[in-house]
């Protein structure tokens, strides 16, 4: 299994576009914003809106409030059959392209690959990842904002606060199947043992980066599809980024594009994956700069 994991590892995977230079945005220019809000889209024309509606408005709300504050929400597009980049462009329209950026990726990549796209093109000192289907309230920011605030000194500058379910287990096991919630727990040992183990919730779609740990843990990051978080946090454990876990409202929206049983077979094969190839030296950290 380690030579097969080692063999079948792939390079770094985009490093072209993580290396542009050009009039666009890049995560190694200086921040010009102080927060931007990365939001990868597959198919998500019905859920998008209601998260943006709830996310611009909080932001508005707060720049009027204090005028120094300043944002932007990528929206990435991550080769969506439907209608989500025209939904999306219209909020580019009502708030500006300088406040709304859409990017259209032509294929497919994975939740991590659209993510990433969207981290190397933001101006943030801080960068928020949020799903699209606006499960989390996107006021819990001052949440994680605040577990951000308690790591400091950040060394580096480097920290990450993670929103997280993990006090809403119980509830959650209540409303699933008995199959569902063994496949649940396989996936938390599995993380456990072997990737993180002092996160109780990883896959949690609300987290919060500074700029210089966004930098690190991108540009490091090979797994493209669900098992992304995982990778991230367990390089920021291996770079030795402070982490903070951070209990956040979370609400479960129809219309999840995580298949049960397939989605949970691939997340395990990656783990073992993400383990055995920096185990074996088959993908190696490597340390960023900004400019």
């Amino acid at each position: 299994i380690c030579a097969i994991a080692h063999v079948t590892a792939k390079t770094m995977p985009h490093k072209d576009a993580e290396c542009r230079k050009g009039s666009a945005p890049n995560i190694h220019d200086p921040a010009t914003r102080e927060l931007s809000v990365v939001v990868p889209s597959y198919n998500e024309e019905n859920r998008l809106p209601l998260m943006m509606d709830e996310a611009l408005d909080y932001l508005e709300k707060r720049q009027k409030q204090d005028p120094s504050f300043t944002y932007e929400v990528i929206v990435v597009n991550d080769g969506s059959k439907d209608q989500t980049a025209k939904v999306a462009k219209e909020y580019c329209k009502k708030y500006g392209s300088d406040k709304v950026r859409v990017i259209s990726l032509e294929k497919n990549r994975g939740k991590g690959g659209a993510v990433r796209t969207g981290v190397f093109s933001s101006r943030g000192k801080k960068i928020l990842m949020a799903d699209a289907d606006g499960a989390t309230k996107f006021a819990d920011i001052e949440k994680v904002e605040e577990g951000l605030k308690n790591l400091q000194p950040w060394p580096e500058g480097m920290a990450i606060s993670c929103g997280s379910r993990a006090h809403l287990e119980k509830d959650s096991i209540a409303k699933r199947s008995y199959f569902r919630t063994l496949l649940m727990y396989g996936f938390h040992f599995m993380v456990w043992f072997l990737c993180v183990k002092e996160i109780r919730d990883t896959q949690c779609g609300f987290k919060l980066l500074t700029r210089e740990a966004a930098l690190q843990t991108f540009s490091n990051l090979h797994i493209e599809r669900w098992a992304f978080d995982v990778e991230l946090l367990y390089i920021a454990q291996r770079l030795k980024i402070p982490i903070a876990e951070v209990a956040v409202n979370w609400t479960e929206i129809e219309g999840s594009k995580l298949v049960p049983f397939w989605s949970w077979l691939q997340m395990g094969r990656d783990l073992l994956f993400i383990r055995l190839r920096y185990m074996t030296g088959a993908w190696k950290l490597e340390a960023k700069k900004c400019n």
